[in-house]
């Protein structure tokens, strides 16, 4: 596993566990007087850590940092993610009028809420086009 593919996987899955906490955690932190937000936080904070340390490891001293086969891979998947950021964008414009009509009002705090989620979303979908890229090819190309 190159570095490139590293990055990719760390990237998929702190953008999980802060989906995961804003999907999961702060509801019920709200709802409950539990202090599951610190939890998560120290869970966070930990995977981040181990993720950093295995980053820097290298498997050999003759292992490359990248080539140009992850430049190609890195442009295909800034395409996607640049498609999905606008598709998303259109979401979050209509999603919320579907929601409350347009006769609503949504409060303003929501705002950044939602381009956070955009932003986490984009950045799954570029993490996850790497990966696939790197998938799709055989074994004999790492």
């Amino acid at each position: 596993m190159n570095r490139t593919q590293k990055g990719a996987l760390f990237t998929s899955g702190i953008t999980l566990l802060l989906l995961a906490l804003g999907i999961v955690v702060i509801p019920v932190q709200t709802v409950t007087s539990v202090k599951v937000f610190r939890i998560w936080l120290w869970v966070i904070s930990l995977f981040i850590i181990v993720s950093v340390i295995l980053l820097r490891i290298k498997q050999s001293r003759a292992e490359v940092d990248f080539d140009e086969r992850d430049n190609v891979i890195k442009k295909n998947a800034v395409t996607v993610a640049f498609v999905s950021l606008w598709a998303l964008l259109i979401a979050a414009s209509f999603i919320p009028t579907l929601i409350v009509g347009d006769e609503g009002a949504i409060p303003v705090c929501f705002l950044p809420v939602i381009h956070f989620g955009v932003f986490l979303i984009v950045m799954l979908v570029y993490s996850v086009a790497i990966l696939v890229q790197y998938g799709r090819k055989g074994k004999e190309n790492e």
